[in-house]
């Protein structure tokens, strides 16, 4: 359910691996699926102005931070068996003098992956930060979630660790899962699950510029436009090579700019990331990475560079 976007576009995941045991994942594999909406008559409608629904969703937003809360009691003082998942509610009744949401929440500024000059103060919710790895944003990571609207309804969920590539989801989960650690150690039980300890546990509340916008899936009964809330646990990261070029991908992001779609060196319109020839020369990359003696290398400022020109070979069509 957690689909990408790019330019009002659906990338839709195929398949979504259920964690089974440490390192073994299936890759969520991506189509397009749709772009713009069709009205009664079967006419494409135009995707609204992306700025104007930045502020709308910053509204809306912050509206329902001012009048929610998360059960924080139960963080501070674990009940014998908390499953340290994150339960959000309305401010009212019995819960009037309840902490709220927007009192305990931090922000950034992210940019918009269809216009540039758009940008959204995305909040999110650090209830635990986790001890072990933090993810970068083009890596696997496994994690426990629940989907929800504003309404709190909920529209998508998994109760079992779940293997997420964060170059598939939408892109406020991507955004926010960076800033959050792994969990410091696991225990292998003799059933053949897994428990983690000490892992990062939040919240993110997503305006639709940064999540499904004008193309919600048809099996989430989402309406257009509608802001998104997350809460996680985050167990495990892994680090990202979607292209299996020996390239982890964090290193494929070439303009630093924390977004895996912008980098194409061979123009080709496959993203670096996802292309296992990146200078389109017809010598796949994960054979212009090795040393003399066959072994793949796997420090990039160790990349061979056979000409010399400061343009390791798997990016330079020339060499």
């Amino acid at each position: 359910m957690l689909t990408k976007i790019t330019e009002n576009c659906i990338l839709q995941p195929k398949m979504k691996s259920m964690f089974k045991a440490k390192f073994i994942f299936v890759f969520l594999f991506i189509s397009i699926l749709a772009c713009g909406t069709d009205d009664e008559d079967g006419n494409i409608t135009p995707p609204r102005d992306r700025g104007e629904e930045a502020l709308v969703g910053q509204l809306e937003i912050e509206e329902f931070l001012a009048t929610h809360f998360y059960n924080y009691e139960n963080f501070e003082n674990p009940p014998a068996g908390f499953d340290f998942r994150i339960i959000l509610d309305s401010i009212v009744g019995d819960n009037a003098d309840k902490i709220a949401l927007i009192d305990q929440v931090d922000s950034k500024m992210v940019v918009d992956r269809v216009e540039d000059d758009v940008t959204y103060k995305l909040y999110y919710l650090k209830v635990l930060q986790g001890e072990g790895d933090s993810p970068d944003f083009p890596d696997i990571t496994i994690v426990k979630y629940e989907g929800m609207d504003p309404e709190l309804e909920l529209f998508d969920a998994s109760i079992q660790p779940v293997a997420f590539d964060l170059t598939g989801v939408v892109n406020g989960f991507q955004d926010i899962m960076i800033e959050f650690n792994a969990a410091g150690s696991f225990v292998k039980n003799p059933d053949g699950s897994v428990s983690f300890e000490d892992f990062g546990v939040g919240a993110m509340f997503i305006p639709s510029g940064l999540g499904y916008f004008n193309n919600p899936p048809s099996s989430s009964n989402l309406p257009l436009y509608e802001q998104l809330i997350f809460t996680f646990q985050l167990l495990e990261t892994v680090q990202g090579d979607q292209d299996n070029d020996g390239v982890p991908s964090i290193y494929e992001d070439l303009d630093g700019n924390g977004q895996e779609e912008s980098d194409d060196t061979d123009e080709d319109f496959t993203p670096n990331y996802a292309d296992a020839d990146d200078d389109n020369d017809g010598v796949p990359t994960s054979q212009e990475i090795l040393d003399e003696d066959g072994i793949r290398i796997t420090d990039p400022a160790l990349y061979p560079d056979a000409d010399g020109d400061g343009t390791p070979d798997y990016l330079d069509e020339d060499s």
